[in-house]
């Protein structure tokens, strides 16, 4: 099989894992080449507003590199923040059969593709956007996407809302092969009994004892709606329910500014958590909800890892990971954004369902989830590598 070169802005929390276990489980050759050190030293998050870095390894397992960067601004959020002249000596030198890129819109990414397409290497590759929620893209970008995926031999796609944004830019079918966006199932346990107990112990601290438990766990961005959350909560929550709020972000003051304003309704904050410190915020809870808009939820994962441990989420139809994952009674309910007064009718069903149907809505989400693994991921990706033309 070749060796695949694996390009990658930084060390992240769900795919590293991932990496570890194809190291393990395939005969796949690889080494995945980082452009930014953000995730393993400790660094401010600009939507998170807060100074850290992954409690989990993120290297161990799997071959990897860290390619100079001399971005004076280093980020993903804007074009120069990957910036690694260096980049094309190192994959020349370590002199790949393929090379697979996560995203494009980066300088060093437009330079490995000028690269593997200049040294007749084949490119792969694998990102997770949609046109949810837009009538369709602008003509001249649209003109552009489609010459950018012209270039690669192979493309994951991570889901249906992600395969027909690609179908729509003219990616032929024979091109596309489904690999799936996954987490670490094994982190996300819901036999742990650390997991359940440390659940427990929370819910006591914060006086959540016998009630339905809502969670927003993530960035507090406008994007991800959860000031609209709050208010739809305080509109229909009753004694028996509370909504808690973990992670950090601009909309926190506006956040606690409001539920201190109405404290009939029961909402409690716990501070951004770690990875480490996840299952138990998603084991205490009765729904976890996901109210995005716009593009800006390209899939979700905070679902996939939610109902590992069993927990029915409630989202937008504008969230990437709906149409894959979340059905409305089967494996949770789902509003639509373009309705106003949705949400809160959606969340005021959820918290109404009876013990025994919220019972089966965990057991659906356990048995659906269970197909989006490592295993369907890595059978995804081999298959695209698989396809490549020979040398």
């Amino acid at each position: 099989m070749r060796r695949l070169a694996i390009i990658l802005s930084h060390p992240v929390q769900y795919y590293s894992p991932w990496f570890r276990w194809l190291r393990a489980n395939t005969p796949l050759e690889f080494r995945v080449f980082y452009l930014w050190e953000f995730g393993v030293t400790a660094q401010r998050d600009r939507q998170f507003g807060t100074t850290f870095q992954w409690d989990v390894d993120l290297l161990a397992g799997y071959e990897s590199e860290f390619v100079p960067n001399v971005a004076r601004d280093p980020g993903t959020h804007h074009f120069a923040g990957l910036d690694n002249p260096a980049l094309a000596g190192r994959l020349a030198a370590w002199q790949p059969g393929a090379v697979l890129l996560f995203g494009y819109n980066w300088r060093s990414h437009q330079r490995a593709i000028w690269w593997a397409r200049r040294h007749g290497v084949p490119l792969l590759f694998r990102g997770d956007s949609h046109v949810l929620g837009r009538a369709g893209l602008p003509f001249v970008r649209r003109q552009l996407l489609r010459f950018l995926y012209h270039q690669f031999a192979a493309i994951t796609y991570v889901g249906a809302a992600n395969r027909d944004y690609f179908r729509a830019l003219g990616v032929p079918e024979k091109k596309l092969f489904f690999a799936p966006h996954s987490v670490n199932a094994a982190h996300f346990n819901p036999a742990e009994a650390a997991t359940q107990a440390a659940a427990d112990q929370l819910r006591a601290d914060l006086g959540l004892a016998g009630k339905r438990v809502v969670l927003f766990a993530g960035k507090f961005s406008a994007a991800k709606q959860p000031v609209e959350l709050l208010a739809a909560f305080q509109q229909v929550a009753t004694p028996d329910d509370a909504l808690v709020f973990v992670g950090d972000g601009d909309e926190r003051p506006r956040l606690q500014e409001l539920a201190a304003a109405h404290p009939a309704a029961l909402v409690r904050f716990l501070p951004f958590a770690n990875q480490s410190e996840m299952p138990a915020r998603y084991r205490l809870a009765n729904i976890f909800a996901l109210p995005s808009r716009g593009v800006y939820e390209t899939w979700g994962l905070a679902v996939n890892e939610a109902m590992h441990l069993g927990v029915p989420c409630l989202v937008s139809d504008l969230v990437g990971c709906q149409r894959d994952l979340v059905t409305p009674g089967e494996t949770g309910w789902v509003f639509p954004t373009t309705d106003p007064a949705a949400l809160a009718a959606t969340l005021r069903a959820a918290l109404h369902t009876p013990p025994e149907e919220m019972q089966r809505l965990r057991r659906n989400a356990l048995a659906q989830v269970a197909r989006y693994t490592y295993q369907q991921t890595s059978d995804g990706l081999l298959a695209a590598v698989a396809s490549l033309p020979p040398p």
